[in-house]
């Protein structure tokens, strides 16, 4: 399966983030992607990190949903969409699936919430789910779960996830050597893929980074670029045998 992870601007607005969207989908259509990821809350735009952010309208967010989905059936690209999403139980911060024919197969939500976030009150999430797409099983775990709880990656790779996706925003931060270790550790002990989608920015934490089932890092995006990272995986190698021995019944 062939997979972009779009290093994409910030969004200024909804408008322009549904523009940036559009235009990484166009791209990945381009160079023959199967499925596309976008950082964290690409839509509207992630609060709290020093943007202005426009306040939630649900109308807004479910129309930019569906154009966004008419895109993907157009492109025949599969999308993993992370936005804000108000539902019965408040509003969370998601990542929607949505097929390379338009049709939304789900969403993750962000079960483990930063701290920092707690102002915006977010509601964590209640459960976890896996995604199939070319005969490649996907999780997602979102910013702060990948970072602090790995067993959010193991969950999904004892589930037989072959790769998880992990949007996220980080910027300026004072131990960047913790982010770019938590990547490999996420893959190395779990003997999967690990795909970590972060913004372009001036001064970033971690940057766009897709690493193997045995922790190398195939390819990393440099700092303050936009631009789609795109790499064909093997399935055949995201064996999982770590994940598979972890002894759960002892803890």
């Amino acid at each position: 399966m062939r997979i972009g992870l779009a290093q994409a601007r910030f969004p200024q607005s909804l408008a322009d983030g549904i523009t940036i969207v559009k235009q990484m989908i166009g791209r990945a259509s381009e160079q023959h992607c199967d499925v596309v990821c976008f950082p964290e809350s690409i839509i509207p735009g992630l609060r709290g990190v020093g943007y202005e952010v426009e306040k939630y309208d649900h109308t807004l967010m479910t129309s930019a949903l569906e154009d966004i989905c008419a895109i993907a059936k157009q492109n025949q690209v599969a999308v993993i969409l992370p936005t804000e999403w108000k539902d019965e139980d408040g509003m969370h911060l998601v990542a929607f699936v949505i097929s390379e024919t338009g049709e939304i197969l789900g969403y993750q939500t962000k079960n483990q919430i930063d701290p920092e976030e707690d102002q915006f009150d977010y509601v964590p999430g209640k459960g976890r789910l896996l995604f199939e797409r070319k005969d490649v099983t996907f999780g997602i775990v979102i910013c702060h779960e990948g970072w602090r709880y790995p067993e959010t990656v193991r969950w999904a790779a004892r589930k037989g996830a072959h790769i998880v996706f992990h949007p996220q925003f980080t910027g300026q931060v004072a131990n960047p050597e913790f982010y770019k270790g938590a990547m490999v550790g996420r893959s190395l002990e779990n003997n999967i893929y690990f795909a970590s989608v972060n913004y372009a920015l001036e001064h970033q934490g971690s940057t766009t980074t897709l690493v193997s089932p045995t922790g190398e890092k195939l390819s990393v995006m440099p700092e303050n670029t936009e631009g789609l990272l795109v790499w064909d995986i093997d399935p055949a190698k995201a064996h999982g045998l770590l994940a598979k021995r972890f002894h759960s019944k002892l803890f």
